[in-house]
């Protein structure tokens, strides 16, 4: 749920080289819950009165993603996902409510549309023959160098 109350499932704005996202599932409003807390940024007087900042938690569990997209997910997260399987986002760059409630929701899209993006498969390569040849001659003919710089033995 959007911070004015509308569901949005359609990423407008995509991060730098993420042109090629598929569009952002849906999530239920009851995986969804948005708390207001006391900011400790900045705010004069008001910052002892009034809650500005939020807190989206974001039950995994319920929120219908699939499961390799629900692992890539907690993978970025790392620490803001909790024992019970909720990611937790914090919002307080800014001083008013809905702002902070805004940037916690795009914050959680930026996070979701990354892990909708499946990593390529390794393809694993052998080092060519020659190359390796290469490589041993450079060594023994660098190992001759340092050993020509060694203390020379006259014999009398």
């Amino acid at each position: 749920m959007q911070p004015n109350g509308l569901r949005r499932s359609v990423r407008t704005r995509y991060p730098a080289g993420m042109s090629d996202i598929p569009l952002l599932p849906t999530i239920p409003d009851n995986a969804l819950e948005w708390r207001a807390i006391r900011s400790p940024g900045p705010g004069g007087q008001n910052v002892n009165k009034v809650a500005t900042a939020i807190q989206l938690r974001v039950y995994l569990a319920k929120s219908g993603l699939s499961p390799s997209v629900r692992a890539r997910l907690e993978k970025l997260a790392g620490r803001r996902v909790s024992t019970e399987g909720a990611l937790l986002i914090e919002a307080n760059r800014f001083r008013s409510q809905e702002r902070n409630r805004a940037d916690a929701w795009e914050r959680f899209e930026e996070l979701l549309a990354k892990a909708l993006i499946k990593p390529k498969r390794r393809i694993a390569t052998r080092v060519p023959h020659g190359q390796k040849q290469q490589r041993m001659d450079q060594k023994t003919k660098r190992g001759g160098v340092k050993r020509l710089r060694g203390k020379s033995v006259q014999e009398d």
